[in-house]
């Protein structure tokens, strides 16, 4: 299992449209996919997961991923939080 923690840098947080783009981002994958917030753990593959978290911006998230491309998948999230400006890994 590998896994990162990202602090959400968008002011307006993980609303529908980047949710998407992280949802889209790991679904090729075979790895479970999971993000944790608030205390509450998703499947990083469900949008209505995602959703149901209601992120906000500042909020630190943790993407861990496991199975046979477990290193892409956490890669592919990478991409998107920057590209999307949606977040930083946290040190």
């Amino acid at each position: 299992m590998v896994y990162k923690t990202f602090t959400i840098t968008s002011k307006v947080g993980l609303h529908a449209r980047p949710a998407t783009s992280l949802v889209n981002a790991v679904n090729s994958f075979t790895s479970d996919v999971f993000l944790t917030a608030y205390g509450r753990t998703i499947n990083l593959k469900s949008i209505m997961g995602v959703m149901s978290l209601g992120i906000s911006g500042g909020t630190s998230v943790v993407i861990s991923a496991e199975g046979i491309d477990e290193r892409e998948a956490i890669e592919a999230i990478e991409r998107v939080m920057k590209s999307e400006s949606l977040g930083e890994e946290a040190c």
